[in-house]
């Protein structure tokens, strides 16, 4: 099948917690509504259905021949540095007829940054409060230039506004929430709130939700990116950029 433009497959990580997949899901139908969109379809990493090969065995036996694969991820990671492109390949060597070209992660992006800001407000918090303390939270990599987008973000929100901003990581890196509750407590932070640098609610999320409530009790605590308009926007700007490269080195 020849197409003008290739299926967009959202490749998501995948989690235990069934929220998450509902949400990369009714991300992909928020995809969908865009007028410029192509054939959307969801596949994970791990823990969800479907697997990123057998969406790919699907879209073959459909008779596609070329898919773009979009990494719902944040960050230049494990799973997008090795886990994704290993799939990739183990699929492209079974069916060497299909080529799949697998866009760069959506974040970081500023449209990403504004998602995250408005479920901060959203969830109550008044960064023109010089006395709110912040914490960027996010889910953590052995990989130490990930951490530091995560860290580059909150030093630039601590710059733009009054309310003192810090990072902190779910797993692997630090600080953790507790640890950057107590820095921004340090710095002078009476009040607490926690920003999420998540795509979809799940098990990390709600452990740093926990954390953030034993360490300060009234912490507001925003929701994930989700299905925000601007994310299918993102999304559907790395396909398009993905097509365009392709144009480029045809």
């Amino acid at each position: 099948m020849t197409v003008a433009h290739p299926p967009l497959l959202i490749v998501a990580h995948g989690s235990r917690d069934s929220r998450s997949a509902a949400t990369v899901r009714a991300l992909a139908d928020v995809v969908r509504t865009r007028s410029d969109a192509p054939d959307v379809r969801v596949a994970f990493l791990d823990l969800s259905a479907p697997s990123v090969g057998d969406a790919l065995a699907g879209l073959h036996a459909e008779g596609h021949r070329h898919v773009v694969a979009v990494p719902l991820l944040l960050g230049h990671a494990y799973h997008a540095r090795v886990d994704l492109p290993a799939l990739v390949d183990e699929v492209t060597a079974r069916l060497p007829r299909l080529s799949v070209t697998v866009s760069d992660v959506l974040g970081p992006d500023p449209l990403l940054e504004d998602v995250a800001l408005d479920r901060l407000t959203g969830a109550g918090a008044t960064l023109s409060d010089p006395h709110l303390g912040v914490v960027l939270a996010a889910v953590g990599s052995s990989h130490e230039a990930a951490n530091d987008v995560v860290t580059r973000i909150a030093r630039g929100w601590d710059g733009r506004h009054p309310a003192r901003v810090t990072a902190a990581f779910a797993s692997a890196a630090r600080p953790d929430v507790p640890a950057a509750i107590a820095k921004l407590r340090a710095r002078g932070a009476r009040r607490f709130a926690v920003a999420s640098w998540f795509f979809a609610p799940g098990l990390l999320p709600d452990r740093i939700a926990d954390l953030a409530a034993e360490s300060a009790p009234d912490a507001v605590v925003a929701a994930p990116l989700g299905t925000d308009p601007r994310v299918a926007a993102v999304v559907l700007d790395r396909y398009a950029d993905t097509l365009t490269g392709a144009a480029r080195t045809a």
